[in-house]
């Protein structure tokens, strides 16, 4: 039954409604008469990924007009293959009737399936009608050919595939797409002098441009573990009630297979195992995850206090109801969001793979949802990301500013090591470098306007007998620490996406 919602006093809650999936409709009968409801849109889409983050591409893909496109093509291509093999019965002129008269409208399947609550049976039930509508009275059906020998699970689980197999395709190519765009980037800025960070904290001089480079390469990886789930996943099965072509030759599942681009299952039993579709899940979890730790370097750079970098602000835009100045990260923010989506529906996929016996259906219903939510999902990510690295706002000169807000101490692991170099153990270095590390710390934190990490060793006797001001000038360098940079940007150069 609906719930109450309330009336839809404006245009902006019937918007906000459709968004989600669901449209506003009058209550006339029953105890709710009176009322407002809201119901799920259910002609030419399944209840999936609201609008908002649905682009149109993958969308279409879960739509129903789509999986209903891909069942009456996997049904007319076993009864051509039916009809060539020539043993079902089937002649290759009704199979090309069929070819020519098969249809479906979403609509019809949808009352269908309101008596029969089989979808496959009102699919097959709603394309009879229109591949039987033109035969004489008596005469014999060519429908009766359509599903002969199959079970549910070779027509649903084969086309599942397909349009899985659809669904990769697009994230890979959205994968590429920001993969070179971050290379791009990655050379632009590839001599831009920035402090590295770990735990947060001021670490070593760095350029900005490998930071593009590490996420390049990650999206490399996210490539690799796409293409190799995109061809676990490609696979149909047509072996009948429990996998044994008791009433179907393999023949079938070959030819259906080879037209759509998807390899036999060796061995299915009555579905194809769900472990394929775990990988897939996984794979898109993984790529998520990856999207997010770009999208958090994002956000962690726009930070007021360290504002290095920003995802763009465009003109007329808002950032904040409350305060006029703000320019937040909320695409970013976003991003970071939504991988939590898709983490989170990968755990139903694993789910998922332990079926009863040679199967149940407690597969189904979860994986209608978290398939399609996961794809779009992630691709809007894509979008997203794409809009925001290639149009990233970077600011070098606040950069080489942040360099030097500790002072000097990024340079402590250069000082180690020329102590050591001068002829002291290990041990005693490490206590000059530290205490004199830790009193421009204490300045830093007590925003007292002291002396530099430098100057604080030219003022230790004991550091001092053993580094001269020229060692010094050199261990101050920030490009000391990148002589070798290069060699990252040249294996980048070598990346291909």
């Amino acid at each position: 039954m609906p719930r109450r919602l309330g009336a839809p006093e404006s245009i902006a809650w019937a918007r906000a409604a459709d968004e989600a999936g669901y449209f506003w409709y009058p209550v006339h009968e029953g105890k709710r008469a009176g009322r407002w409801g809201v119901r799920a849109h259910c002609q030419g889409k399944e209840t999936r990924m609201i609008g908002r983050y649905t682009r149109p591409e993958m969308g279409r893909i879960w739509e129903l007009e789509n999986k209903f496109a891909i069942w009456k093509e996997i049904e007319v291509l076993a009864c051509e293959a039916q009809a060539e093999l020539g043993q079902a019965g089937i002649t290759r002129e009704e199979a090309q009737w069929i070819r020519d008269h098969a249809d479906f409208t979403v609509e019809e399947i949808d009352e269908i399936e309101k008596v029969t609550n089989h979808d496959v049976i009102a699919f097959t039930t709603c394309m009879a009608g229109y591949i039987d509508a033109d035969i004489p009275e008596g005469a014999d059906k060519p429908s009766r050919w359509v599903h002969y020998g199959m079970t549910s699970s070779d027509l649903g689980d084969t086309a599942l595939s397909y349009q899985v197999t659809q669904a990769c395709d697009i994230i890979i190519d959205d994968i590429k797409r920001l993969g070179e765009t971050c290379k791009r980037r990655a050379f632009e800025f590839q001599n831009t002098l920035c402090v590295g960070r770990t735990h947060g904290i001021h670490a070593e001089p760095m350029t900005f441009g490998m930071k593009f480079g590490s996420w390049a390469w990650a999206l490399k990886r996210a490539l690799t573990r796409m293409e190799e789930a995109r061809a676990v996943a490609a696979t149909g099965a047509i072996s009948g009630a429990v996998g044994t072509y008791s009433s179907i030759d393999p023949f079938v599942e070959q030819y259906v297979c080879e037209k759509l681009g998807l390899t036999p299952n060796p061995l299915s039993t009555q579905v194809l195992a769900r472990d394929r579709h775990a990988q897939v899940m996984a794979a898109l979890a993984v790529t998520a995850s990856t999207l997010e730790s770009i999208a958090m370097q994002v956000r962690l750079l726009q930070q007021s206090d360290v504002i290095e970098a920003e995802e763009p602000f465009t003109k007329g835009q808002k950032g904040s109801s409350a305060m006029p100045h703000k320019r937040n990260p909320i695409t970013a923010e976003r991003v970071c969001g939504l991988a939590r989506v898709v983490k989170a529906n990968a755990q139903v996929a694993f789910d998922n793979v332990a079926l009863w016996f040679e199967r149940d259906i407690s597969h189904s219903g979860a994986e209608r949802v978290v398939l399609a939510d996961s794809f779009t999902a992630l691709d809007y990510m894509f979008g997203k990301m794409q809009w925001m690295l290639d149009g990233l706002q970077t600011y070098p000169a606040k950069m080489e500013h942040n360099l030097w807000r500790t002072k000097g101490l990024i340079f402590s692991s250069k000082v180690l090591l020329a102590l050591v170099d001068a002829g002291i153990s290990r041990e005693d270095a490490y206590v000059i470098v530290q205490r004199n590390a830790m009193k421009v710390w204490e300045d830093i934190q007590n925003a007292v306007d002291g002396p530099t990490y430098r100057e604080r060793l030219e003022a230790d006797d004991e550091a001092m007998a053993l580094l001269s001001q020229e060692k010094l000038d050199e261990i101050f360098d920030p490009w000391d620490f990148l002589t070798r940079k290069d060699v990252v940007f040249d294996r980048l150069q070598e990346l291909e996406f």
